[in-house]
């Protein structure tokens, strides 16, 4: 049943808005969503990351040597000298360790995937948080449309009463008493109402980071229904298709994956050797593999020609005399069954969501077609009375009493209120 949209106070700066834009504004506007992107982001670097750690440091660079005073040859003598060398060239430096580089791609593309999962996930909970703040706002307006209807039809009673209460016969002073009483609180009902308006507002500016002073103003009738799931439909037929579709539940998953990646590296460490690459010429300038070598005694720079110098070695690590191996086992194998109960828990948290839902949609189809009915008699029931509250009829002695006493027309309005309210 439709209610008069109530307009915006002078003062108010109005945002008028439509739930489809507020729906495309929750996928662009809010900060959960571009944090969520982001996170996604760092896990793709990662990935980028973990896919090139097979190739080595390079370093380029110049580098000097100086000697002056003893020094000590191969065969334990000692002697005296000045010499000076410089290198030009470059070299690697790598530790090829072949586990991580196996297994780090396999384990960071499942957190990529998480991270994906996630975005869709915090999207889907940006609409879910617009939707809700938006027939919040709606259900604010109505509730002060429905306001402002009930203060006009008891401003309505309060003058027929002050009318009928001219003559000092019909009605006593009582009655006009209660009427201008009931149309007190009626008006700090609207007032109340006002207020949630922008409160309710406030909260899907928050969402959407819109103009912190703006009034959001549906261009859609406060009575809007949308109907999202058939209330027919089982609930058993539903958590299936929650179970399937809910992104929650894949980032889990692959999170679960990437538990198993890493369990699998810690399994293999101790048996898959880390190769180490390493620039090998004369000291101070070891980094360096190949280039221009040359110097000479003194502050003789000369014989420049090339040279190459590095060493490769493979190295089985055995941690801790194999003992810190067998933990980071164990500690990965807590981290996949900690990964294994949080997917358990998502997907018992759907499933009751879904449950959950299902049974408010029940209700709310029943409640909606009751209050319906409810707002439709309350609104005949208020008007009648309004209209009868004039009409007399003669008692014992000729004494005229009325037919609807004010009263009862305040009994009719304020069930008229809580019909507004219902509905």
């Amino acid at each position: 049943m439709a209610v008069t949209p109530t307009p915006l106070l002078p003062t108010d700066k109005p945002f008028p808005i439509n739930l489809a834009t507020a729906l495309q504004l929750a996928d662009a506007r809010p900060i959960d969503v571009a944090v969520a992107a982001e996170r996604m982001e760092l896990a793709a670097a990662q990935l980028r990351q973990a896919h090139v750690f097979w190739l080595p440091t390079v370093y380029l660079g110049t580098g000097y040597f100086r000697h002056d005073g003893q020094i000590q040859d191969v065969q334990g003598n000692i002697f005296g000298t000045s010499k000076d060398s410089l290198m030009l060239g470059a070299g690697p430096s790598a530790v090829f360790a072949v586990s991580d580089a196996i297994f780090g791609p396999l384990a960071a593309r499942q957190v990529l995937r998480a991270r994906q999962s996630m975005l869709l996930a915090t999207r889907n909970d940006s609409l879910l948080a617009v939707a809700e703040a938006y027939f919040n706002v709606q259900q604010a307006r109505g509730n002060l449309a429905g306001a402002e209807d009930v203060v006009h039809r008891a401003e309505d009673l309060l003058r027929r009463a002050e009318e009928l209460a001219r003559t000092g016969e019909i009605i006593p002073e009582l009655e006009v008493l209660r009427a201008r009483t009931h149309l007190a609180r009626s008006r700090q009902a609207v007032q109340s109402a006002r207020e949630a308006w922008r409160v309710a507002s406030s909260a899907l500016v928050h969402i959407l980071r819109l103009d912190p002073s703006a009034v959001v103003e549906p261009l859609e009738p406060p009575h809007l229904q949308v109907t999202l799931i058939e209330p027919d439909r089982s609930v058993d037929e539903l958590i299936p298709i929650g179970l399937t579709n809910r992104p929650e539940l894949a980032t889990q998953q692959a999170l679960v994956q990437a538990t198993l990646e890493r369990l699998r590296q810690e399994n293999l460490r101790p048996l898959i050797p880390s190769v180490l690459v390493r620039g090998a010429s004369t000291p101070v300038t070891g980094t360096f593999a190949g280039g221009l070598f040359g110097g000479g005694l003194n502050d003789n720079m000369g014989n420049f020609g090339a040279r190459s110098d590095f060493d490769i070695q493979l190295l089985w690590e055995l941690r801790n005399l194999g003992f810190g191996n067998r933990a980071l086992v164990d500690q990965q194998r807590a981290e996949n069954q900690l990964a294994l109960l949080e997917l358990f828990r998502t997907q018992d948290r759907v499933a009751a969501e879904v449950a959950r839902a299902n049974a408010q949609v029940q209700s709310a189809t029943v409640r909606v077609r009751d209050a319906e009915s409810g707002l439709r008699d309350a609104v005949d029931s208020a008007d009648k009375n309004l209209q009868g509250l004039g009409q007399t009829r003669k008692a014992a002695g000729n004494l005229l009493i009325l037919v609807i006493r004010p009263q009862e027309v305040v009994a009719a309005i304020q069930a008229l209120a809580q019909a507004y309210t219902d509905y």
